[in-house]
């Protein structure tokens, strides 16, 4: 993402915003709220002025407008932020109007802008850095490719082949083959992870044919392949070695940290009130909140008030494990400076 700010009068202001991904579109659904301001270039049907008796045709022509948001919806699939609200500067005030803001498509955002907020403004501008990272999860006869979004790992295409343990060479190597096919495009991070020798089998056989992006891979020994591989390689730390700021690492080594205080029974609670309570003793370190609760306005105050009392706030993706594990304990936790008795 590109941004930048405006003139701001303590944290309210503008800021202009450009995505260029589809991880980009997922961090403004959570920077944009209902009551915010947003301005960008639209097209509107404009009534072409005529003497005939018979109309002519509506034209829609570009329009600069000012939107007061009502709703936000992000669709994945459709790869498109859709903006919804009346328009409050520019053409027909008073209507209604709706904004799919897609990749490449410059908005402007007026509103209070939080440390929370501009944190993943700052993650977002930085993550565009880098290219998009893959992660290719290998074992006998089977393969999982999947791309890494800033939301959590998506799929992109599973290969098998009809080889067990017990395959032939010539099996192995058209597997291979196949494998290095659909990976020979991939320019950015690679990592190439999987149990026992296969992997690393792979990885030499790939050298060989001077596969570019094996050259540069990471190798990662996991328990498993599949989803379940790549919960392990970011759970390892893995992605650190591609870059620091990677905010899916960060996830899983602080849900894994609530968890193994909740199983000793540490500095740690969970749940609305809990949480709450323990801010208002001064005791939350960092407070831990799932995407899908900032826009509750009940629970933005426990953020806020966390954050006035120096608290530090994670936002975990609701589309990745550890972000589901924290739903399950109500979708937001506080790692504590010291426990309390609750």
């Amino acid at each position: 993402m590109k941004a930048e700010y405006g003139e701001m009068r303590g944290n309210y202001g503008e800021a202009r915003l450009l995505p260029e991904s589809i991880d980009d579109l997922w961090h403004l659904q959570h920077l944009i709220s209902p009551g915010d301001l947003v301005f960008a270039t639209t097209f509107r049907s404009v009534d072409a002025a005529s003497d005939k008796i018979r109309p002519e045709k509506v034209e829609k022509r570009p329009v600069r407008l000012g939107i007061r948001i009502e709703n936000v919806e992000f669709s994945q699939h459709g790869i498109r932020l859709r903006l919804s609200g009346i328009i409050e500067h520019g053409v027909d005030i008073g209507s209604h109007h709706t904004l799919n803001v897609e990749t490449g498509y410059e908005i402007s955002v007026i509103r209070a802008w939080r440390p929370l907020d501009r944190e993943r403004v700052e993650r977002a501008v930085k993550a565009s850095v880098y290219g998009v990272i893959h992660i290719l999860t290998i074992e006998e006869g089977e393969a999982e490719l999947f791309r890494l979004r800033q939301y959590g790992p998506e799929s992109v295409i599973t290969l098998t082949a009809g080889s067990g343990k017990g395959a032939e060479t010539e099996s192995r190597t058209g597997f291979f083959d196949t494998v290095l096919a659909t990976i020979k495009e991939i320019s950015g991070p690679l990592i190439i992870a999987g149990p026992g020798f296969i992997k690393d089998d792979f990885v030499k056989y790939a050298r060989s044919k001077n596969q570019e992006s094996v050259g540069r891979a990471v190798v990662v020994e996991t328990r498993r392949i599949g989803r379940g591989a790549v919960q392990d390689v970011i759970g390892k730390g893995a992605l650190d070695k591609l870059f620091d700021d990677l905010q899916l690492s960060r996830e899983v080594r602080m849900m894994d940290e609530v968890l193994m205080r909740i199983a000793k029974d540490g500095a740690v609670t969970y749940g609305r009130s809990q949480v709450s309570d323990a801010i208002g003793f001064g005791a939350v370190e960092q407070v831990l909140i799932i995407d899908t609760l900032l826009q509750d306005p009940e629970t933005m105050k426990i953020i806020e008030t966390a954050e006035s009392m120096r608290a530090a706030v994670v936002v975990l993706s609701s589309r990745f494990e550890p972000g589901e594990r924290l739903a399950a304990l109500g979708g937001i936790a506080a790692l504590l400076r010291y426990k309390l008795n609750q």
